[in-house]
C-alpha cells in the first residue's frame, strides 16, 4: 500500500486527497515526483488556496532527479553488501507555480537546494515593491535633527551622539535599569523599474519607531548563557514622543525565550 505523503502539522487524508493547513496564504500549482529515494512514493500534484494545501496522489509520471556518488568512504565489508560502491542522492522535480508575499516562485524542473543546478526562479512584482527613500532622526521635543537617503554615510555615528532621552524602570526582579530611546523615522514609495511612476498616485509607507537601548540585560535570562534582552524598537503610535511611547512599552507582557514578564516605567532619568 502506497504511504501518505506528509505536507504539513495538520493533515487530513480522504483517499488520494490530502488536505494540509499552512502557516501563510499563498496560491499557486504545482506538479512533483516525489523525491523519495526508494522511488515508492510517486508523483503528486499540489494546489495552494490560501493557507490550505491540497495534495493529490498521482502514479510515477515524472522521474525522479539523481546524483551519482562514488562512495569513497565506504570499507570493503560495505561495498560488498551494497553491491556496489555508489550511492544516489535523490531530488524532487517540480513544475508550476505559487505567488506569496508579492513574490512569483516559478519551478521548472529539479530542486536540489543548491542556486547551480536548482531550476527555479523567484520574481518579485515591481508594482507591489515598495522603494526605500529616507531615514530621519528626530529629537527630544519631536524635531526632525537629520534626513539621509539610502546611501549615506555617518548615520551610525550621528546615533551615538544625537540627543537621548533616557528613563528608569524596574526589571521583573526588581533590579533599576535605565533605557536610552530615540526615535527615527522610515519612508517607501511604491514602484521599483518601471514602476516607479505609481508613487505619484500612491501614498508613502512612512513608519516612526522608538529606538530602546537598555544600559544592561533584561529578562529573566539575564546573566546566562541565553542572554538578556539589551534593546528594542517598537512602532510609535501618531503624537506620540519618548515618555509616552516608552510608557506604552512598558505597560505590554514582554516574552522572553523561556517565559512571559513584566517591567514597571518609574520615572524620567
Amino acid at each position: 500500500m502506497r504511504q501518505k505523503r506528509r505536507w504539513g502539522d495538520n493533515d487530513t487524508h480522504y483517499g488520494p486527497l490530502t488536505v494540509s493547513g499552512g502557516d501563510y496564504p499563498r496560491i499557486g500549482a504545482m506538479l512533483d515526483s516525489g523525491g523519495n529515494e526508494d522511488g515508492a512514493g510517486g508523483c503528486h500534484v499540489r494546489f495552494y488556496l490560501g493557507r490550505t494545501t491540497l495534495l493529490l496522489e498521482l502514479p510515477n509520471w515524472i522521474p525522479d532527479f539523481r546524483i551519482k556518488h562514488i562512495a569513497n568512504t565506504w570499507d570493503a565489508a560495505t561495498i560488498a553488501r551494497m553491491g556496489r560502491n555508489y550511492y544516489f542522492e535523490v531530488f524532487p522535480r517540480e513544475y508550476g507555480f505559487s505567488y506569496a508575499e508579492r513574490a512569483l516562485h516559478v519551478h521548472y524542473g529539479p530542486q536540489t537546494h543548491d542556486s547551480n543546478s536548482s531550476k527555479s526562479k523567484c520574481y518579485f512584482l515591481p508594482w507591489l515593491e515598495y522603494r526605500f527613500v529616507r531615514n530621519s532622526w528626530y529629537g527630544l521635543n519631536g524635531e526632525e535633527l537629520r534626513r539621509a537617503g539610502p546611501r549615506s554615510e555617518g548615520d551610525y555615528e550621528f546615533e551615538q551622539t544625537m540627543p537621548k532621552a533616557c528613563f528608569e524602570f524596574e526589571d521583573y526582579d526588581g533590579k533599576r535599569i535605565v533605557a536610552a530611546t530615540h526615535i527615527e523615522e522610515r519612508e517607501w514609495k511604491r514602484g521599483t523599474g518601471w514602476f516607479k511612476w505609481l508613487s505619484l498616485i500612491w501614498s508613502n509607507k512612512v513608519s516612526r519607531s522608538l529606538d530602546i537601548r537598555f544600559s544592561e540585560e533584561v529578562g529573566p535570562e539575564k546573566g546566562s548563557w541565553k542572554g538578556g534582552t539589551l534593546g528594542h524598537g517598537i512602532e510609535m503610535l501618531p503624537g506620540e514622543l519618548h515618555e509616552a511611547a516608552f510608557r506604552r512599552y512598558c505597560e505590554q507582557e514582554h516574552r522572553a525565550k523561556s517565559r512571559k514578564f513584566r517591567i514597571k516605567f518609574l520615572k524620567a532619568a
